[in-house]
């Protein structure tokens, strides 16, 4: 989140902000509610505000292996990607004449 997002003027201020699970969160969760006795699951749901689908989008990505690299950062992957990306932007640009087009705009 960014300073702009907390800020709690404007339009939009009274809206709630939508919640962000961390990876061992969600499996923390998921170990508790799959070894919980058949009545208490709807225990720990409503004790954490969760519902039913989320914790069977987290099972999904937890046997995807979605769940599995907590230590790796997130920053890794997108600066890979966004290398790769930003170069393939410049030769486009460069092959469709889009910089020069550009470049000559006042």
């Amino acid at each position: 989140m960014t300073k702009h997002d907390l800020e709690t003027t404007g339009p939009r201020a009274d809206r709630p902000k939508r919640r962000r699970f961390t990876a061992e969160y969600k499996l923390q969760i998921l170990q508790g509610y799959d070894t919980a006795p058949k009545g208490e699951k709807g225990a720990i749901l409503r004790r954490e505000g969760l519902y039913d689908s989320s914790i069977q989008l987290w099972r999904k990505q937890r046997n995807d292996g979605a769940l599995k690299n907590l230590d790796r950062t997130k920053n890794t992957a997108d600066s890979e990607h966004t290398g790769r990306s930003s170069a393939r932007a410049r030769s486009s640009s460069r092959d469709n004449g889009w910089a020069a087009v550009a470049s000559s705009r006042p």
